[in-house]
């Protein structure tokens, strides 16, 4: 299907439509535009001319072949919408332009009660409904979903900050390595009481913080540890609950930049005189680079996550490889003006 389809659909041009589907680096100024573009690129089933495309880079023309493009559905495995977390919300926007590029077709974006159903059905019955050659999940996904998942589809690939045992591809950038790295860069700055804000449920960002803490013989005080599903809200309410205590820590380490967005918010309204804590988390979503001040993150590397994925199941699917295969990435601290030296 031609981009002009699209572009029809969509009400905009060619070009437009062109740079927010080929082009990775370009940021659309209209989210609702850029969205309605991916939407009938969907329904449309469109797929790149690749011929065109190595033309274009200088190439040598590719020959197009008659197999069926693969079809890959997403399940978001912690929340019932891409908005309540950005980090995924922006790992899945990485995940469709990654598809594009190897020619391959999104299918259904679900969520836990979507996968309950999902089994309760036989695909094909309709003769519309056609099962996805495979599954991308997003976070770690409820162990008693995975074998009904696996009788489902026949390939998976995981996409996390945390590693599992369990027996799928996965593609992960360590979060204990990623809160070490950030709990060692605010140490380093004289930090010594240090605030929590996250999950604390066998969470791997939670055990490097308190690692840390422990490595560099600071005590681990549970009343800076604030257990959140780190969402924003809950970032803005953790610091209110902060903000009301007689001792107030140097330091702010929350375990997303969607939680530290909640911190800044808070502090935006209700500030302590004289009191500005030094804030980092991890992610390093776009926003985080538009707050003010400017958030110190660790970046979890989403585009190359997305590209090893989709990878990892066109190669199982092929015959590539059979057993469980994990791709490790590296994190990296990202310095910017949200973090100080302790005077105290």
């Amino acid at each position: 299907m031609s981009l002009k389809e699209i572009a029809r659909r969509a009400g905009t041009s060619v070009s437009t439509v062109s740079r927010v589907l080929n082009n990775e680096n370009y940021k659309c100024s209209d989210p609702e535009l850029a969205k309605r573009i991916w939407q009938a690129a969907k329904e449309l089933s469109y797929l790149p001319n690749a011929a065109a495309r190595a033309l274009q880079k200088g190439g040598t023309p590719v020959q197009e072949t008659e197999q069926k493009p693969y079809c890959f559905d997403i399940f978001l495995t912690r929340f019932p919408s891409l908005d309540q977390d950005l980090f995924f919300r922006e790992l899945y926007d990485d995940l469709k332009r990654e598809l594009l590029k190897q020619r391959c077709l999104l299918g259904k974006l679900l969520t836990a009660p979507d996968v309950s159903a999902l089994f309760q059905t036989s695909p094909g019955i309709s003769g519309k409904e056609k099962r996805a050659d495979g599954l991308i999940l997003l976070g770690k996904c409820p162990s008693e979903l995975i074998a009904p998942l696996r009788n489902y589809y026949h390939h998976l690939a995981g996409i996390d900050r945390n590693p599992t045992d369990f027996d799928y591809d996965e593609v992960v950038c360590n979060g204990t390595d990623a809160a070490v790295t950030a709990m060692n860069y605010l140490i380093s700055l004289g930090h010594k009481k240090i605030a929590y804000i996250g999950d604390c449920s066998y969470e791997a960002r939670y055990i490097g913080y308190y690692q840390s803490l422990i490595n560099h013989n600071l005590p681990l005080d549970y009343s800076n540890v604030y257990p959140t599903s780190q969402t924003r809200q809950e970032g803005m309410q953790m610091m209110q609950v902060i903000l009301q205590k007689n001792e107030l820590p140097s330091a702010i380490f929350c375990a997303n930049d969607s939680t530290a967005l909640g911190v800044f918010d808070c502090l935006k309204k209700h500030r302590r005189k004289g009191y500005i804590p030094s804030v980092i988390s991890i992610d390093n979503i776009q926003e985080s680079e538009e707050t003010s001040p400017m958030l110190t993150t660790i970046d979890i590397p989403k585009k190359e996550m997305a590209h090893h994925a989709v990878l990892l199941l066109l190669d199982h699917i092929r015959g590539g490889h059979k057993d469980a295969v994990r791709v490790e990435l590296p994190c990296r601290l990202i310095v910017r003006e949200s973090c100080s030296w302790c005077a105290a």
